[in-house]
């Protein structure tokens, strides 16, 4: 079987994606030092994947992908990979990345520390390092800024062709075939890159993420922290080229902790209403399907509706809403499962069967908690 966790990391992002021949995909990172005291929360990310690791039998992840380079998606990161581009990040039992997983806008932003983070300017050169050298590295999106790099480092677009796959493409090095998995990427679009200086959520790497099982197959919707505007596009590209299918899901990864920004722009008292494409894309979940939040708790309270910064209830009643219209199963938040004050990672098992939830119970033993997805894509 293939498996999906999603980590209990607050308002931030780490999920992984562990093949049934062993192969692991790390999506963003997020080690906050507050998960290292007694009581937190917060998983110790970083202890809980050194023991996933060490249990494999392994030291590295076969992908490790930044959906962007906002602090909530690389928190920690530079501390716990090993770095091609400086000695200092290397050994020291730091975890390896065979290959790095980037948005163009990463490779091309301009930001000091100052103004984005020392963490977000290490990883930066250690992006321009490996796609400099033509190795360990993938980079979504082609924009002419990023020819324009190539040739100011004595490099030529043809040269790193290879290394670089575009949106409404599927990245190589996966198949359904031989891995039981692909990726279809559905974002960044290049004109999100070229438009501006700025590293922007709408640069950000969205795929849908499909598993072979058996006869059937299941689609992964994983997106990073796109607003509306984003994915009304992604609808609308999306259908244009007639990949329709690529928008249906049994596990929706929501953007942006919940945010309402997401699904509109206007919160709504109770309930946001979703701008018409990105309902379309509500819809399209399948029977059976799952809405993941990675998020703090969400409370419907007055301060709960108040809040500016995300989660918002809203929100979350929406998507719970079209959840309920496609006949899905539940709408989870790694910060509240199974509970609040000791929260766990989400594991889905993908198999011929359906998708079902595993749930630890014990350091020995696990236990299935839903029933089969009725539904394969």
């Amino acid at each position: 079987m293939h498996k999906i966790v999603f980590y209990p990391v607050g308002n931030g992002d780490t999920s992984q994606i562990i093949l049934e021949n062993g192969k692991r995909i790390l999506l963003d990172f997020r080690h906050c030092k507050e998960s290292e005291e007694e009581g937190s929360p917060l998983i110790n990310l970083k202890k809980r994947l050194k023991e996933e690791l060490k249990e494999a039998n392994r030291n590295s992840f076969d992908v490790v992908g930044f959906t962007h380079a906002d602090q909530d998606h690389i928190c920690g990161s530079t501390e716990f990979f090993e770095l091609w581009h400086a000695d200092k990040y290397k050994g020291d039992d730091r975890v390896v990345i065979s290959e790095l997983w980037v948005p163009a806008a990463m490779i091309l932003e301009e930001a000091t520390a100052d103004q984005k983070g020392q963490e977000f300017v290490i990883l930066r050169q250690e992006a321009r390092h490996r796609l400099k050298e033509g190795k360990g590295i993938r980079v979504f999106s082609k924009p002419e800024k990023l020819k324009a790099w190539l040739e100011e480092n004595g490099l030529t677009l043809e040269s790193r062709q290879h290394l670089i796959t575009d949106a409404g493409k599927i990245a190589p090095g996966f198949t359904l075939q031989s891995d039981g998995v692909e990726f279809f990427c559905h974002s960044p679009f290049i004109k999100h890159v070229d438009g501006g200086d700025e590293l922007r959520n709408s640069a950000s790497l969205i795929f849908n993420v499909r598993f072979q099982a058996g006869t059937n197959t299941f689609d992964y919707l994983a997106v990073g922290d796109a607003d509306w505007e984003n994915l009304e596009e992604i609808v609308k590209t999306t259908k244009s080229h007639g990949n329709d299918d690529r928008l249906k899901w049994d596990i929706y990864n929501i953007p942006h902790h919940c945010s309402y920004l997401a699904l509109s722009d206007k919160k709504g008292e109770s309930e946001t209403e979703p701008k018409p494409r990105v309902k379309e894309l509500l819809e399209a979940g399948k029977e059976g399907s799952y809405i993941v939040s990675s998020s703090r708790p969400i409370a419907d309270t007055k301060e709960g509706r108040e809040q500016d910064q995300p989660p918002h209830i809203q929100a979350k009643k929406c998507y719970e809403k079209y959840l309920r219209s496609v006949k899905g199963a539940k709408f989870l938040v790694t910060m509240e499962d199974p509970n609040e004050t000791k929260p766990e990672p989400i594991v889905f098992q993908i198999e011929s069967s359906g998708i079902t939830r595993e749930r630890r119970i014990t350091s020995a033993a696990s236990i299935i908690t839903s029933t089969p997805a009725p539904r394969a894509g």
